[in-house]
């Protein structure tokens, strides 16, 4: 695979940071496109999809600093992100300062929530297709060993340093699995017609759930566990993410009630 990009004198470009840069930007343009689709306007899905995704990109960031403090002040250029060492504690805590910084910007808009989730989630399943493909090609992520014909293996020193990828081991393709998923969702999400706001985040979450839990069992890169090791953190979220999903899927409108003909007086 190909972990670096290009080398430009003491600069290496990481092929993985280049396609998430992609993935960013194309799910800008999704989310535009989805929120003329549905009503809402162009100009707050731009400014909500560009808060989130700087808050973070700079939260994921101080959350590392804070981490590793010690390490930072002896190189201080680290924040700037010279250094690949993360975790999912980190880039969940990201995650989850740029979905809060893009609630709180949709509430001061007025902005809908569910309708504006609605337009978000094709654009969160493309922007997951493309960085997962970027895993790929950098190494991130990796895969069990596998016998499998399509399985891979990594030669690159690059990506054992950055990602202490195995090399030499043939591994499930475990990142490509992920976009495949990820690429199909987006286009039900795409085919589904809007009948009610929610329904298309709803099915997001419930149909990227259950793959994400089955998926995770063909990682092989170390990752957190919960419930004294029975799940991994990724695989918690995901049992909430279903939950979550089919509760937005299969919720009902609030109809509004009739008024009842009050009874005709005799003069």
């Amino acid at each position: 695979m190909h972990p670096l990009l290009f080398h430009f004198g003491h600069i290496a470009v990481p092929t993985y940071g280049v396609l998430t840069a992609a993935a960013l930007l194309a799910a800008l343009a999704v989310l535009v496109q989805q929120a003329k689709r549905l009503t809402l306007r162009a100009d707050q899905a731009w400014n909500l999809g560009l808060i989130a995704i700087l808050a973070a990109l700079f939260g994921a960031r101080l959350l590392l600093v804070a981490a590793h403090l010690r390490a930072f002040r002896a190189h201080p250029f680290w924040v700037l992100g010279l250094a690949n060492i993360s975790g999912t504690w980190i880039a969940l805590g990201g995650a989850a300062i740029g979905l809060a910084a893009a609630v709180l910007y949709a509430l001061a808009e007025g902005l809908p929530l569910l309708r504006t989730a609605d337009a978000a989630a094709p654009a969160v399943a493309l922007a997951f297709a493309i960085n997962r493909i970027g895993a790929f090609c950098g190494g991130l992520a990796w895969g069990t060993s596998t016998a499998l014909p399509w399985g891979v293996s990594y030669r690159s020193v690059v990506a054992y340093l950055w990602y202490r990828t195995p090399l030499g081991v043939t591994l499930h393709p475990v990142q490509i699995y992920d976009a495949a998923a990820s690429l199909a969702i987006l286009a039900l999400l795409l085919w589904l017609p809007h009948r009610r706001d929610g329904e298309t985040a709803g099915a997001w979450l419930f149909l990227y759930g259950v793959c994400r839990f089955f998926l995770e069992f063909y990682r092989g890169d170390p990752r957190e566990r919960v419930f004294g090791g029975a799940l991994s953190l990724c695989q918690a979220l995901a049992i909430l993410a279903v939950i979550l999903g089919g509760a937005l899927w299969l919720r009902r409108e609030p109809h509004a009630e009739t008024p009842q003909e009050m009874p005709l007086q005799s003069s």
